[in-house]
């Protein structure tokens, strides 16, 4: 990552409207102990996109915003580079993204967003 804290790639496109979420239920899940990540190729070269989701079950809206929050910064600042273009991602976080270092955050995104165990 350059000096300025911005990510080196693009950044990805972000997922709006709950069709699109939807969509991506049907595509591969990696389940972790943080967070669900599932991927639905679109089949297309574009760049990819990402959207988050945080259930009531995590807490109420500020513990579940910090969640987003966290996923979000983790995505931009290290993990966006590991998205394959042409992918829609979404996030589920759970309230033990809020517990771990954020080193740690990061390794867990970035590996569960390449697919390795």
């Amino acid at each position: 990552m350059p000096a300025t804290g911005k990510p080196k790639g693009k950044t990805p496109g972000r997922l709006l409207k709950r069709a699109d979420f939807l969509a991506v239920r049907g595509g591969e899940k990696r389940r972790g102990r943080l967070f669900l990540v599932e991927v639905l190729d679109r089949g297309d070269a574009e760049a990819p996109r990402v959207g988050y989701t945080v259930t009531r079950k995590v807490g109420n809206a500020v513990v579940r915003n910090r969640v987003r929050r966290r996923l979000r910064e983790a995505v931009r600042t290290h993990a966006a580079d590991d998205m394959a273009p042409g992918n829609d991602y979404v996030i589920v976080g759970r309230e033990d993204v809020l517990a771990i270092p954020f080193g740690q955050l990061k390794a867990e995104l970035s590996r569960r967003l390449r697919g390795t165990r």
